[in-house]
């Protein structure tokens, strides 16, 4: 007896997040998607004294100096929000070792935040980066359509060859100069690039709301004990055989991740930009609760 498994298409993929993540958002927070989404106001509300990690834009500089301690203004939110999605969709999202890819990570995430958004009236729109040049451009619309054109053209963005490190600083730069409007802005990327990317990084941050969606594999942390293998560089192709048994070489590989872990988390708080990490193994619900408890414990 053999089995089919049929292709998955925007509409059933968008049908499956509205059961299994959506619904189960709405009941943990309530329809209250402002823990996840703020900043983006124009009109005053309040003033209160400066926090950690508060945003030093929104610092009122004249109730500072009268009171002789830091003062905040706090915002009420834009009735009708603008999203961009700043999708890296180079060779390295396409690697994945145990539940499922980096893309469809990405793809979900996408769909999930993008649903919510317009279901109450919002817009988004999207920007496809190849890892060197801006591939494609969605503008910002609303509406289901929208999400179910989005997803389309993820599905059928193809496999790119491999090439040298991705360069993100393009990717930021185009969305300095076309994004107008002060949005609402996710940037998914494994964040597996050349260095360069944290000073358009931060002045994007200075013009938007800005959050940054880290991908990631545990198999790009933590080898498994599996013995001699051949490793391959997602973006480059570069292959080079190591001995995943060898005690010294595991100690090393976790301790590079671990760098490069600490090394991404101080270029995100120098940019002022909150960041999620979103493992390939980790359910969507739970990963998208905790990062909006993180950032409503950092505004109150």
């Amino acid at each position: 007896m053999s089995t089919t498994t049929s292709t998955p298409t925007p509409e059933r993929i968008l049908q499956r997040l509205d059961w299994q993540v959506i619904r189960r958002l709405d009941g943990v927070l309530q329809g209250d998607y402002r823990s996840l989404f703020y900043g983006y106001g124009v009109d005053f509300a309040d003033l209160r004294e400066y926090q950690p990690e508060d945003d030093i834009r929104y610092i009122d500089w004249n109730v500072t100096a009268r009171m002789d301690t830091p003062y905040v203004r706090q915002y009420i939110e834009d009735r009708e929000i603008t999203a961009w999605f700043l999708l890296d969709l180079s060779p390295s999202i396409d690697f994945g070792t145990s539940v499922t890819m980096k893309r469809t990570m990405l793809i979900d995430f996408v769909a999930t935040i993008a649903r919510l958004l317009t279901r109450h009236g919002n817009r988004v729109g999207a920007i496809f980066y190849g890892g060197s040049r801006v591939e494609r451009t969605i503008p910002a619309r609303g509406g289901r359509m929208q999400v179910l054109r989005i997803v389309n053209d993820l599905l059928n963005f193809p496999l790119l060859p491999r090439a040298p490190f991705t360069d993100l600083t393009p990717l930021l730069q185009s969305a300095l100069h076309s994004i107008k409007r002060r949005s609402l802005v996710f940037i998914l990327s494994d964040f597996i690039a050349a260095l360069g990317w944290e000073r358009p990084l931060s002045l994007l941050n200075r013009k938007h709301e800005v959050l940054a969606v880290r991908l990631w594999d545990p198999r790009e942390v933590d080898l498994p004990d599996v013995g001699p293998i051949i490793m391959e560089d997602a973006e480059t192709g570069e292959q080079l055989y190591v001995d995943t048994h060898n005690k010294t070489f595991q100690q090393q590989f976790k301790a590079m991740a671990q760098q490069r872990e600490e090394a991404l988390q101080q270029a995100f708080k120098r940019a002022g930009v909150d960041a999620l990490s979103l493992s390939t193994e980790e359910d969507l619900v739970r990963a998208i609760v905790r990062f909006a408890t993180i950032r409503q414990s950092r505004r109150r």
